[in-house]
């Protein structure tokens, strides 16, 4: 079955299958804090085309023109609900409304704010040939970045260390990518949320 027929039936039955989960998301979010259910982030996604990544909000509303891109430990500007839509990873149910509008794929590196995609290198950029995905063996492999992010210098971090290497495992992912190791990355995703 190729991969957009997959996305797009795997899409539609989890936006159903996770209504429920949705509507509870949202009055949770309502209650906890003002502002928006949604949250929309700039992402570059296939051949540097911009897209908004659409998340539930897990942060005080305009939290992104008080800080960076990047979310580092202990950040002030999470809500309660927010922890707690992070840490079970509720936050990105909402991208399978990118992967109907073809946007995005179940599976494929993570897309990146703009301003970090300005800092890859030739090589990096090939991560940009393919469709951005909810999961990748990176974001499976990084699943709790926001503990290494840790200190003053958390961003140096980020960029000096974390970004590349994130960037190396997509690139030897896609390397010797096929749909039968789509499918064992999804597991593994799914996997992970009960651990």
């Amino acid at each position: 079955m190729p991969t957009r027929i997959l996305d797009l039936l795997a899409s539609l039955v989890g936006l159903i299958v996770t209504s429920p989960l949705f509507a509870l998301a949202a009055l949770c979010i309502k209650l906890d804090s003002p502002g928006p259910v949604f949250y929309r982030a700039w992402r570059v996604g296939q051949r540097g085309k911009i897209f908004y990544l659409y998340k539930f909000r897990s942060m005080v509303s305009s939290a992104d023109r008080h800080g960076p891109g990047i979310t580092a430990a202990d950040d002030a500007r999470v809500t309660r609900v927010g922890r707690w839509l992070r840490r079970a990873k509720m936050d990105e149910l909402p991208q399978l409304i990118n992967v109907l509008r073809g946007e995005m794929s179940l599976v494929g590196p993570r897309p990146e704010d703009p301003r970090y995609v300005a800092r890859y290198s030739d090589a990096q950029h090939a991560v940009l040939q393919v469709r951005p995905g909810i999961t990748s063996p990176a974001s499976a492999r990084y699943r709790q970045e926001e503990e290494i992010l840790l200190g003053a210098d958390w961003q140096r971090t980020y960029l000096e260390e974390v970004m590349p290497h994130k960037l190396q495992i997509e690139l030897d992912y896609l390397a010797r990518r096929t749909i039968w190791t789509d499918l064992g990355v999804l597991a593994q995703t799914v996997l992970a949320l009960f651990r």
